[in-house]
C-alpha cells in the first residue's frame, strides 16, 4: 500500500466587522494520502486457483469443484454434483492427475508429510448427497494450498461410494484399523473422479 503525504502552508487575511486586519496562520496540514486500487492493481500478484470437471466411470459429467486460495492461507473448496446415489460418500484428493476408470491411476490419498488417514493431506469432509441425486458443499481447509497439487504428477478429486469412517476404530478393539481403512477410511470404490487443472485469477 503506497501512502502519499502532501504538506500544505497556507496565511489569509480576513476584514472584522470592526474594519481591523487580523491575519490567521493556518499552520502546517498533513493530509494522508491512502493510494487503493489504482496504484495498488498494477504490482498485485495473481490468485491461484483450480477447477475440477467430475466424471463418472461412464464418462458422464456429474458435477465439478473449484479451489480458491484464500489471504489466510486457507483454500475454499466449492463442490456441485449430480447424479450420483443419495448418502455419505468419502471425498478426497488422491496424489496422481489422472482419471481412467475405476480411478485406481489416480494413486492414494493425497499426503505431504507420510501421514494415515484420517490425517491425510488430502482428507476432506464426507460428501453428503440429497435423495434427487445432487450436493452442494462448500468448505475451508488448511492442509494444503493450491500450489501444492500441481506437483510433478498432479492431483485429482475422488468421490467413493461409500461413508468415510477416517479410520476411526480404537486399537484397543480386537478388529483394530487394519492398512485398508488406515489408507482409505473404507470408503469403498472410486465413482466420479476430475483431474485438477490449474486457473489464474487477475
Amino acid at each position: 500500500m503506497s501512502t502519499t503525504v502532501i504538506k500544505h502552508l497556507a496565511n489569509s487575511r480576513e476584514l472584522t466587522a470592526e474594519g481591523r486586519d487580523v491575519r490567521t496562520r493556518l499552520g502546517t496540514t498533513l493530509i494522508l494520502i491512502v493510494s487503493l486500487a489504482v496504484l495498488i492493481a498494477p504490482a498485485r500478484a495473481t490468485d491461484l486457483g483450480a477447477e475440477v470437471k467430475l466424471h463418472d466411470r461412464a464418462g458422464n459429467q456429474v458435477g465439478k469443484a473449484r479451489l480458491a486460495q484464500q489471504g489466510d492461507g486457507n483454500v475454499v473448496v466449492q463442490v456441485h454434483v449430480h447424479d450420483l446415489p443419495p448418502g455419505f460418500h468419502g471425498f478426497h484428493v488422491h496424489a496422481v492427475g489422472e482419471c481412467v476408470p475405476p480411478f485406481i491411476s489416480a494413486g492414494g490419498h493425497f499426503d505431504r508429510d507420510g501421514h494415515s488417514h484420517k490425517s491425510h493431506t488430502g482428507d476432506l469432509p464426507v460428501l453428503l448427497v440429497n435423495t434427487d441425486g445432487t450436493a452442494n458443499a462448500k468448505l475451508d481447509t488448511d492442509r494444503f494450498a493450491v500450489a501444492d497439487l500441481f506437483d510433478a504428477d498432479g492431483s485429482t478429486i475422488i468421490i467413493h461410494a461409500n461413508p468415510d469412517n477416517y479410520a476411526n476404530i480404537p486399537n484397543r478393539y480386537v478388529a483394530a484399523p487394519d492398512a485398508t481403512t488406515l489408507a482409505t477410511g473404507d470408503a469403498g470404490d472410486r465413482i466420479a473422479c476430475g483431474v485438477v487443472e490449474k486457473v489464474v485469477e487477475r
